[in-house]
């Protein structure tokens, strides 16, 4: 194909004003860029403009196409049509190796590593000019599809007795400032002692609006049977538990409630406190527990009336967990199996360090639940002792006649 004096003169200040890497750029993107015409001119059955009989379709504009080659990246232009579709025989050859290289840095991307990281990993690979940050999101985005799935997969095809909330806060871009983004993340036990990962979302902050609208799109995605949620005492997220989650009991995390009690007494008081406080959680039955909290909230009283008056406060809430099997206990009275969860998503988010937008801390942490999701379920272990789990439903919801929660 013919140059015209426009390009040819463009063509020659490129060539005059580049260095010699730049001039072997220059040259190899233009030839690519030629032959990929020619090769359109002749799948076509003509050059642009051109009428003859030989035309099977027409042209509709471009498609831009980044080529990784040991002179840089080059640009090119991939012609699209009207009818059919059309691919350049030049770079089929090299799809392999394109998807094997998006594999490659996908796969960083999602192990937490940095982009200057993953920049000298392509370098490795051959591409001595690396790879752009821009190149990198792009690449990433091809995620999103596949992380949407699992993000919106239905919820319908098994009971959820216990389900725990938590959230995590990471760094990112919003508006051109940093800001804090909170990460939170539901899991849940299923009627059969296994686990999963129920979904996730991320926000500005952990208010009750926020709260209800993650927790609505867990019933609408066909999430039943419910009977305990565990969580942290933020007010945002209680408020939308006992709204959203109608005929749900809420347990407040004895981990989270002892960081608070830590926050109104001296340090040197700490350990005496929590051992007497964990006496309430190791009592044999129900009535034993809240008895036991009536007992030690007098006893922590004398010394510490703030500490009495919280262990009042949140009794209903502390001791949720007593009304259920007594062998769930330990697994219920925090959310202390969100806990590596939440470890695992901050080694890899550290990496990162400033996510660029939301939708990008988005898809990592997304894809490091699906990764833990699926080790659960690739490697299934009872959460819950066998044969615990008959004692939550009554009959009258039993799987063929139950009846939906309200809500649900």
């Amino acid at each position: 194909m013919a140059l015209s004096q426009h390009d040819l003169l463009r063509l020659m200040e490129s060539l005059r004003t580049a260095d010699g890497i730049e001039l072997i750029r220059v040259l190899a993107q233009r030839i690519l860029q030629e032959l990929i015409e020619a090769e359109a001119t002749a799948h076509i059955g003509a050059e642009r403009g051109e009428h003859t009989e030989t035309r099977t379709t027409m042209r509709n504009g471009h498609r831009e196409k980044v080529l990784t080659t040991q002179a840089g990246d080059l640009d090119l232009a991939i012609p699209k049509v009207r009818t059919g579709s059309f691919f350049p025989s030049l770079l089929e050859r090299r799809r392999r190796i394109d998807q094997a290289l998006y594999a490659v840095i996908m796969e960083a991307y999602v192990q937490g590593v940095s982009t200057r990281s993953v920049d000298d990993l392509v370098k490795a690979l051959g591409g001595d000019t690396g790879i752009s940050k821009s190149e990198v999101s792009r690449i990433c985005g091809a995620l999103d599809a596949e992380l949407g799935v699992f993000r919106t997969r239905p919820l319908d095809h098994i009971r959820f007795p216990y389900i725990y909330l938590d959230a995590t806060y990471c760094k990112a871009r919003v508006n051109h400032q940093i800001v804090s983004q909170a990460v939170v993340v539901a899991t849940g036990i299923t009627e059969d002692g296994g686990r999963e990962v129920l979904g996730l979302m991320v926000g500005d902050s952990e208010t009750e609006v926020f709260w209800s609208e993650f927790l609505r799109s867990l019933r609408e995605r066909g999430l039943t049977g419910v009977r305990l949620v565990i969580a942290d005492h933020h007010c945002g997220l209680v408020k939308a538990v006992r709204k959203v989650m109608l005929g749900a009991a809420y347990q407040r995390c004895r981990v989270h409630f002892l960081r608070n009690v830590f926050a109104v007494i001296s340090k040197d008081s700490g350990e005496m406190v929590a051992a007497t406080i964990r006496t309430i959680f190791a009592q044999p039955t129900a009535e034993a527990v809240r008895a036991q909290l009536n007992t030690v909230a007098d006893m922590l009283g004398r010394q510490f009336p703030k500490v009495k008056a919280m262990l009042l406060g949140a009794k209903t809430d502390l001791t949720a967990f007593a009304d259920f099997p007594e062998r769930h206990w330990k697994k219920i009275q925090s959310t202390n199996p969100l806990e590596r969860v939440n470890r695992e998503i901050k080694r890899r988010v550290d990496v990162v360090q400033i996510f660029p937008n939301p939708d990008a801390l988005e898809r990592l942490t997304t894809a490091v639940l699906i990764e833990m999701h699926d080790e659960w379920i690739a490697f299934p272990r009872r959460y819950l002792p066998e044969g615990s789990m008959d004692k939550i439903y009554p009959p009258e919801d039993q799987p063929d006649t139950v009846t939906p929660l309200p809500g649900t």
